[in-house]
């Protein structure tokens, strides 16, 4: 077994909870102690000490898998601000203000999310339909690879 990475285990649990990212961490490590390291290793530190994770993973707000191309849509932006505002995260003022909007546009339009993969724009507004209890159109499957996870 290699030599222990983690220098001082309450050091980076502080990190964690100062919100620090996996790549500043990696380049405080090569600055502080001259230790090369790499971001899943601090990943498995967190999943281990069961720290909380940084993201949210919302499987019900967004069931598919989405595509490169269309991850960063405003309709799944969006989506992924309301996972983090569901769940209890921060978010900031300007992104509460613009999902309020959002959602009062989904509102006032009677519409929900769907996505096809196979068109260029990806997700699409489509008029509400019984059945559509949130703010998505929900497939008859979830397919995202990432579902919600420790």
């Amino acid at each position: 077994m290699g030599a222990k990475k983690i220098v001082d285990e309450q050091e980076v649990i502080r990190w964690f909870e100062e919100g620090r990212t996996y790549a500043w961490m990696v380049a405080e490590y090569k600055r502080k102690y001259n230790i090369e390291t790499v971001p899943s290793l601090w990943g498995n530190f967190r999943r281990r000490r069961g720290l909380e994770r940084r993201i949210v993973r919302d499987d019900d707000l967004i069931p598919w898998h989405v595509l490169p191309e269309h991850r960063w849509s405003y309709p799944v932006a969006m989506l992924r601000v309301e996972a983090r505002r569901r769940a209890g995260a921060k978010i900031s003022k300007d992104e509460a203000k613009r999902l309020e909007n959002w959602k009062a546009f989904l509102e006032e339009e009677d519409a929900v999310i769907h996505y096809d993969p196979e068109t260029k724009d990806g997700f699409h507004y489509i008029p509400r339909q019984p059945g559509d209890d949130d703010l998505i159109h929900r497939p008859s499957r979830k397919t995202t690879p990432r579902p919600r996870a420790d």
